[in-house]
């Protein structure tokens, strides 16, 4: 009976701890639901709310709570700062009370380290010979050394020292290990003695024949003296004069041009036709001039410049300068002609044979031919040879460069790495 009565009062008891325990997670209520039961209509306003403001709640908390770890921190090092400077002061006090102690029961007399009677020096330390002295003496001088922090580099003045020693060994003409910056010219014409004739036309003032008349005539002087002998060779150093101009060796230019039709290919013309310089008026202040030559009617690449070596090598035809040329012919061109012109022709000048010839695209009309030869009007001849005549002629590759993102009738500059190409096709 007892044993009953015992459960019962202890199942009475646990269900009122249980029922308490329901009562009391039943008052703490989530505050997220009575937001979304206090606001049905807009749940997902309500939700986001709720979550910016706990996320402002925290980054508040966190924030004092780095700003009360800041301050604690500054106390411990200000407190840490004070105890190591009453620990040195202590150190001292005991060092300069040691060093000047006074004489009494139970104590070492000890002298003054600025004393100069021998006798009153410490009785435990060892004198030191003079070798000695000075390897100590040098030891602590190289030990202060490397303490140092390394001096920084100041690049600004080095610079400035190198581009002095540059500008002097030119002066001398001497060169420097830099690469030269004129891409067109080699080290020694860069740098070493270049013929005189040469000089005056990179100058912009002729060509090299024109400069050989005018040395000549004694029109041109260097280093005040007139030079009347061909041949002669002057430094990058020298004073050339020409009617009392001094001259001065242009940067090399390189400028390539699309050419659109009923443009001659000159420098000038008596009958005030359009010639090509007027679509590059202004480009440069050098003179630079044509590279080969185009028809009127033909269009496509035509390069500029004022290096004389590089035009010279570009049009001779023993260096194979490769031209691609997109014909436009008025009927269709046969496999028999096709077959002529891939074996080559006859023609008053000699034979001509092309490098490639190929049909472009679907079309019988158009033809793709790639020539080496600089002979003048070639491909019209050619085609005019077979009884062809040419509607459209267009000069779509030169020596490497072609037309892309040039519009007909604009110009630009070469790149370094055009120039290259240049450089490397002949």
């Amino acid at each position: 009976m007892v044993y009953v009565k015992k459960k019962k009062d202890s199942e009475e008891k646990s269900s009122e701890k249980s029922q308490g325990k329901k009562s009391s997670r039943n008052q703490v209520k989530n505050p997220l639901k009575i937001a979304l039961t206090s606001k049905k209509n807009d749940k997902r306003k309500v939700r986001k709310d709720f979550f910016n403001k706990k996320s402002a709640d925290s980054k508040a908390r966190f924030n004092e709570d780095n700003s009360l770890k800041s301050s604690e921190r500054e106390k411990k090092e200000g407190f840490r700062k004070n105890k190591r400077e009453y620990r040195n002061e202590n150190n001292q006090f005991r060092k300069d009370n040691d060093r000047h102690s006074h004489n009494s029961e139970g104590t070492i007399k000890r002298s003054f380290r600025n004393s100069d009677d021998e006798t009153n020096k410490h009785p435990f330390r060892k004198e030191r010979t003079p070798f000695e002295r000075d390897n100590r003496n040098r030891n602590t001088k190289e030990g202060a050394n490397r303490s140092q922090k390394p001096r920084k580099r100041n690049v600004t003045a080095e610079s400035d020292i190198l581009s002095e020693i540059i500008h002097l060994r030119r002066l001398e003409g001497r060169g420097s290990d830099r690469k030269p910056k004129i891409l067109s010219l080699s080290w020694s014409e860069e740098r070493g003695p270049i013929r005189l004739n040469k000089y005056i036309a990179n100058a912009g003032i002729s060509s090299r024949r024109e400069a050989d008349k005018l040395i000549e005539a004694g029109a041109v002087k260097v280093n005040g003296i007139v030079v009347t002998e061909l041949g002669t060779k002057v430094m990058p150093t020298d004073e050339v004069r020409y009617e009392d101009k001094i001259l001065q060796r242009e940067k090399p230019v390189y400028i390539l041009l699309n050419k659109p039709k009923d443009y001659i290919t000159t420098t000038e013309d008596e009958k005030d036709r359009n010639h090509v310089m007027m679509l590059i008026e202004g480009a440069c202040q050098e003179r630079v001039y044509p590279v080969g030559r185009l028809d009127r009617n033909t269009t496509g690449l035509l390069l500029f410049t004022n290096d004389g070596e590089m035009a010279k090598k570009l049009t001779h035809p023993r260096y194979g300068v490769r031209k691609i040329y997109h014909v436009e012919l008025d009927k269709n061109l046969s496999i028999e002609d096709f077959d002529k012109i891939v074996a080559g022709i006859e023609l008053k000048d000699g034979l001509m044979k092309p490098d490639e010839v190929a049909f472009v695209g679907d079309s019988k009309k158009e033809i793709g031919i790639t020539i080496h030869s600089g002979k003048n009007r070639i491909v019209r001849r050619l085609f005019e040879h077979l009884g062809y005549s040419i509607e459209k002629l267009d000069r779509v590759s030169y020596a490497g460069l072609t037309k892309k993102d040039l519009p007909r009738g604009h110009w630009r500059f070469l790149k370094k790495e055009e120039i290259n190409i240049l450089k490397m096709s002949i």
